[in-house]
């Protein structure tokens, strides 16, 4: 006897095409039944497959084989970014007690956020956030949706290539133990960014699955739990405060006082009031902390390719995925900004790294983490990748089948113009900014909302219902940071100054 299939599968569009009501699954006719291809078996696949009877049906067009470890690998990958150099920096603007409360209401609402587009997904039938756009609000939905993500991935994929161009160099110069820096081809990130990009990033791009980056995903996580573990063992090691920078800040004090006890009594205060930390602050670098954090979970894009090649998919399984990768991430984000704020209290720079060079350039532990910082940068970028590649498949090709040769193509255009971005502009992080402030709001909460509001039908959930009404306070939320991290870019624009320095 032929088992009922779950309430997610029962209303659903099948291939996701724009239907007037939504359809109810039936077996199909021998005329128009789709007949497993592999040439259309890709990634980029979004139709529906009618699987045996004895089996789940799947949503693609073909049946996924990622495990849930590799899928939670490739997710957890997809969150962590080059975000967690700046989130010690962050914790110093805002305190602890209220960037934990900040982190904490982000990592909910990104799982929030990734609950409506499972919802909206398994309701149509859809697997492609471009296609969830087309569903709700026909082509222009779908081009809007196409247009975020290669926005904000772009963004992604420059920011990460602008760390191995700034920092490989250190790294050599660290190698080859010199005191500065030379002329030497090796020693000039722009071309140390373009040999990574061709020998490291295209091949790994060049896959043709998510699923098969699991195995570089994995490695990627693993260097960045390195990068924390040090991080935390770095703060029983280095003093606070630092010799240099509390002897430029007292240095001229004690010439100035009468009694030598009366001195190092002040001295003794001052650094005193250097190592204390701070559990709640608000300054004029607290507001542009807060986009940091807001943006540290988008993943939301790679939510749903990776749902596609799922292995025994559903999305109860999908969403524990997600939950799973957002609270590994929680921890990992809490404790690095906690110990890297922690090492060096207000004296933090915007990129931890960065700060620890103060203590000694050639540590070797800290030459292997940035090392290690670069590499998982470095096996980031594929999956970043990806959902660019597929939006632009899903605007220009999107009835064509497989080809090997215009995968290849988008590939290595992609590659070839963040890596122009990267050499050329003279200052890349007010685009990072630009970018950072439009699409991601839109990716983690604008889109996700008004996609669930007007793909659930109303005669299952109606319009003043509580679900649909929440989901228009998310849009809400979206639209409040949207317009926030806006203006204070503007304002820093006018202003003429750089105060966020180099938040990524």
């Amino acid at each position: 006897m032929e088992p009922p299939l779950e309430t997610e599968m029962v209303e659903l569009v099948p291939n996701g095409k724009h239907a007037e009501g939504l359809l109810p699954v039936i077996t199909p006719m021998a005329g128009n039944q789709r007949v497993e291809d592999p040439r259309q078996s890709c990634a980029e696949g979004k139709g529906f497959l009618q699987k045996s009877p004895n089996k789940e049906p799947h949503f693609t067009d073909f049946e996924g084989k990622t495990s849930f470890g590799m899928s939670v690998f490739n997710l957890s990958n997809a969150i962590m970014g080059s975000g967690i150099l700046g989130l010690a920096y962050a914790m110093a603007n805002t305190g602890i007690i209220l960037f934990l409360f900040l982190l904490t209401a982000v990592a909910l609402l990104s799982s929030y956020s990734i609950h409506l587009l499972l919802k909206s997904s398994g309701i149509v039938g859809i697997r492609a956030y471009e296609q969830l756009g087309y569903r709700a609000f026909g082509t222009p939905g779908k081009l809007a949706a196409a247009l975020a993500i290669m926005l904000q991935n772009i963004g992604a994929m420059s920011s990460y290539l602008y760390i191995i161009k700034s920092e490989l160099p250190l790294v050599i110069q660290t190698f080859l133990n010199l005191e500065e820096q030379t002329s030497d081809w090796y020693m000039n990130g722009k071309y140390l960014v373009i040999l990574v990009s061709v020998t490291v990033i295209l091949p790994l791009a060049l896959m043709r699955q998510l699923g098969y980056l699991g195995y570089s995903s994995g490695f990627s996580l693993s260097c960045m739990v390195f990068f924390l573990i040090a991080v935390i063992y770095k703060k029983f090691h280095v003093p606070c405060p630092l010799p240099a920078s509390f002897a430029n800040s007292t240095g001229n004090f004690s010439h100035t006082e009468a009694g030598e006890g009366t001195a190092q009594l002040q001295v003794e205060t001052q650094a005193a009031a250097l190592c204390t930390p701070n559990y709640f602050t608000l300054n004029s670098q607290t507001a542009y902390t807060i986009p940091i954090m807001a943006f540290a979970f988008v993943c939301h894009p790679e939510v749903l390719p990776i749902y596609t090649e799922l292995k025994d998919a559903s999305k109860g399984k999908m969403q524990h995925i997600s939950n799973l990768s957002i609270a590994v991430m929680y921890v990992m984000y809490f404790l690095a900004a906690l110990f890297g704020y922690l090492t060096f209290y207000g004296g933090v720079e915007s990129e931890l790294l960065h700060t620890y060079s103060q203590v000694d350039p050639f540590d070797v532990l800290i030459l292997c983490v940035r090392v290690a910082v670069l590499t998982a940068v470095t096996l980031t970028v594929p999956i970043v990748l990806f959902p660019v590649r597929r939006a632009i498949q899903q605007m220009l090709f999107q009835d064509q089948e497989f080809s090997w040769l215009r995968h290849i193509l988008i590939a290595t255009g992609l590659l070839t113009c963040v890596n122009l971005l990267v050499i050329f502009a003279p200052n890349i992080l007010g685009i990072f900014g630009v970018i950072g402030a439009t699409s991601a709001p839109c990716l983690i909460f604008i889109f996700p909302a008004i996609f669930y509001f007007r793909i659930v039908p109303t005669e299952k959930e109606p319009s003043r219902s509580l679900p649909k009404i929440l989901a228009l306070c998310f849009a809400v939320v979206g639209l409040l940071l949207m317009t926030m991290s806006l203006s204070f870019i503007i304002i820093d624009w006018v202003s003429g100054t750089d105060r966020h320095g180099g938040n990524h």
